[in-house]
């Protein structure tokens, strides 16, 4: 987690207890919808809510109770694998209850001697950030809740004071400390709401940035730094439920649109035992400029503050003294594109020095900065992006990070001594190709591994490092892997596409009794966006749906063309700033030219195309601006138009639409919606609060005023997953299904 408490590791692939199979079939078995998305029997195991204690000796986890219908946490010693059960589920009962607790999330205090545990949690837009909490004392078997005034399940992301207490949390938008000894809570804030925001973030910030837990408790437990939101001004976008009952009922959401009205965010400290809060005076308009990152320094009263301005391309680094509220300048990071947030900063040498993710050379790297500002030094060098930072060990001298300087479909774990000599040394096994993930112990000693490909579902084990040894299998889904490989499918083949300005990496699944005399319908899948890419060397749950659509007589690819989220350096990833929709349309384009050249067994009168999101927004550029490559189509919860989506994305990557016209103009699919000619589906939620409805709505009727054929499919009060509400995600698959057939008649000619 961030700011400090100890990382948490949710592999939420599935029932652990879930079988695989049913016991009636038999191998080989043939895929189902019903199977994959109804009766949901193709999943597999993981690992629960895994931390690494504080001696970093062992590890905690959640385990069913086979006594009482609930979960224990215990802890296994890491070199001998002796299990201890440190918490019974019968330890969580409350008073007058005859059922545990069901934990959703727990956090240790400093002294492993009490327990925050999270629970009958509520969605707050995409997480379950919202809900009860209670403390047990484990030397006394002390079981409290947190806020017993409060209405239920409705507080946010409670912690514990450095000591461990008080705990702080947030309730309806105020911050409140309680002190665990007598249950006394103070109000620390008293203006939240509807309008004001304090200790968490509006959406756009929560979104974007990844900033929701919006405040902190100072080394000495003195004082709390925190976010307070003004979102007045900010346009508010309502959505409407008509299912629920018989009026209409308006959800009114403050969502600020590409090019209007921010709200204003800044950062203050208040007494933890109550008092005055005090602001610190950031210089620029709150309104166009973010803070998307606020934590103290070690061992001081002082707070590091990241500030960017609106169009995301200067980061400046503020030192605030919580005591005086005086603001100094140590950094500034620019880019003549974008900048990303990251949080890879961890202080050194008694807090002199600090680590800093920059883009500076062309790939991304880890650096050392002074306090001061005035030195700065490379830690990872080479032409190869650092991924993924995944433990600092300053005794041991080295930064541990994913990498892959040959392979962007890949991951694997690397190290570079902190003072920054020497190469980059490889620490994955040679032998083991794909995706390499780590949970380490901050000390660098031991980490839980996972390992994955694409015909490999997630193995775990517990290793030491930094020589890799196995000391432990931990979950190998054996039972995934024999259903898979009983199945009989051919898996994801990698290949690269050369279209001139670059090469673009793809995959392709072959559908069974391939032949390549004759011609096969293909089924494109893409996202094409800067938050992600498709073509990885991963499991992704055996990507069952483009398995079963292979098994039906297609061919299923991706191709990622350049912008997308990859390890192939800042050109790569920034060429598409100012040209969202242009640059990936035209790459991808070409990409399938190049593609149907080199394989013949691709019928080019049967291409289809799918995406969601901002996948779902590349499907239509593809279709309506090179309608002689994509016959088909179907665009799920996309942007029509980008001056519809929120500030921060947007402007990050195409600047402001009064600057930008032209590319927001030609990047919005329905600039180009007249030029339709194939088949195509729309699909979407009605309750989507990410990409509204209101997208779907504006494409629809720019389609109709240019007398375009089209089919479409809302889900009432669904999301932008399109996954709440009974059969949804099975009733969504099936009408995917049946456009594919009808559409892009499946099977070889």
């Amino acid at each position: 987690m961030k700011n400090g408490i100890i990382l948490t590791l949710l592999f939420a692939i599935g029932l652990a207890s879930c079988p695989i199979i049913s016991a009636q079939n038999s191998y080989p078995y043939e895929l189902t919808l019903e199977d994959i998305y109804k009766n949901r029997i193709f999943n597999q195991k993981g690992i629960n809510s895994l931390r690494w204690m504080k001696d970093n000796n062992g590890y905690s986890t959640l385990e069913n109770n086979e006594s009482v219908e609930g979960k224990d946490i215990v802890r296994y010693h890491a070199k001998s694998g002796t299990r201890e059960v440190l918490l019974s589920a019968d330890m969580l009962v409350p008073p007058g209850k005859s059922d545990p607790l069901s934990l959703q999330d727990y956090t240790w205090s400093e002294d492993n001697q009490k327990l925050l545990l999270f629970t009958n949690t509520r969605r707050v837009w995409r997480y379950h950030t919202r809900g009860d909490y209670w403390v047990l004392d484990l030397p006394t078997g002390k079981l409290q809740q947190l806020g017993r005034e409060m209405d239920p399940a409705r507080l946010m992301f409670a912690k514990f004071s450095p000591d461990a207490s008080r705990v702080g949390y947030v309730c309806s938008n105020n911050i409140y400390v309680e002190v665990l000894e007598t249950g006394q809570i103070t109000q620390l804030t008293f203006d939240g709401g509807d309008v004001f925001i304090n200790g968490t973030l509006d959406w756009v910030y929560e979104e974007e940035f990844d900033c929701r837990d919006g405040f902190r408790w100072s080394p000495d437990g003195k004082n709390i730094a925190y976010w307070h939101s003004d979102t007045k001004g900010t346009g508010t976008f309502y959505m409407i439920n008509n299912i629920d009952s018989i009026y209409s009922v308006p959800i009114p959401l403050p969502y600020p649109k590409a090019g209007t009205t921010n709200p204003a965010v800044k950062i203050g400290v208040v007494p933890s035992a109550g008092g005055k809060s005090r602001w610190f005076e950031i210089p620029g308009d709150m309104r166009n400029n973010y803070l998307p990152r606020m934590d103290f320094i070690p061992n001081s009263n002082e707070v590091m503050i990241q500030q960017l301005n609106r169009l995301q391309n200067t980061n400046t680094v503020w030192i605030a003294d919580g005591n005086r509220m005086e603001i100094k300048t140590i950094y500034y990071d620019q880019d003549e594109a974008f900048l990303d947030i990251h949080d890879n900063i961890m202080w050194l040498d008694n807090a002199q020095y600090f680590t800093w993710t920059s883009e500076k050379d062309g790939w991304r790297h880890l650096y050392k900065i002074s306090r001061d500002g005035k030195e700065e030094q490379m830690i990872t060098q080479g032409e190869f992006d650092v991924v993924e930072i995944t433990c600092i060990d300053p005794r041991g001298g080295y930064v541990y990070y994913i990498a892959s300087p040959d392979n962007p479909t890949e991951r694997y774990l690397y190290r570079s001594k902190l003072n920054g000599k020497g190469k980059a040394e490889r620490v994955s096994p040679e032998n083991l190709n794909g995706q390499h993930a780590y949970q380490m112990s901050s000390d660098a000693r031991w980490a839980i591994h996972t390992f994955q490909n694409v015909s490999t579902p997630n193995r775990y084990s517990l290793v030491s490092l930094p020589a890799h040894k196995q000391v432990r299998l931990l979950e190998e889904n054996a039972r995934a892997r024999a259903w898979y490989e009983s199945l009989k499918l051919h898996p994801k083949e990698f290949f690269r596409v050369d279209i001139g300005e670059t090469e673009l990496d793809g995959w392709m699944i072959r559908p069974p009794g391939f032949d390549p005399d004759r011609k096969y319908p293909v089924i494109i899948y893409i996202y094409g966006e800067p938050w992600g890419a498709t073509v990885q060397n991963n499991w992704g749950r055996g990507d069952l749906w483009h398995q079963y659509l292979a098994q039906q007589g297609y061919i299923v690819m991706s191709l990622d063309p350049r912008g997308t989220k990859t390890p192939r350096g800042r050109e790569w990833r920034k060429i598409i700033y100012g040209k969202i929709g242009i640059v990936a349309t035209h790459d991808h384009a070409a990409g399938m030219k190049e593609v149907l050249k080199r394989y013949s067994f691709m019928d080019p009168e049967r291409i289809g195309i799918w995406g969601w999101s901002g996948g779902g927004q590349m499907t239509l550029n593809c279709m309506f601006r090179y309608p002689e490559i994509y016959k088909a189509g179907i665009a799920v919860a996309f942007v029509s138009d980008q001056r519809l989506y929120n500030t921060i994305y947007q402007e990050r990557y195409m600047g402001l639409p009064s600057e930008n016209e032209y590319g927001f103009r030609e990047g919005s699919p329905i600039t180009h919606a007249h030029k339709l000619q194939g088949n195509l589906l729309i699909m979407h939620g009605t309750a989507d609060d990410n990409v509204h409805y209101q997208s779907f709505e504006m494409l629809v009727d720019e389609l109709v005023k240019h007398n375009k054929m089209f089919e479409m499919m809302s889900y009432p009060m669904r999301s932008h997953g399109i996954r709440e509400r009974e059969n949804t995600t099975y009733h969504l698959r099936q009408v995917m299904e049946k456009f594919w057939l009808e559409h892009l008649p499946a099977g070889p000619r």
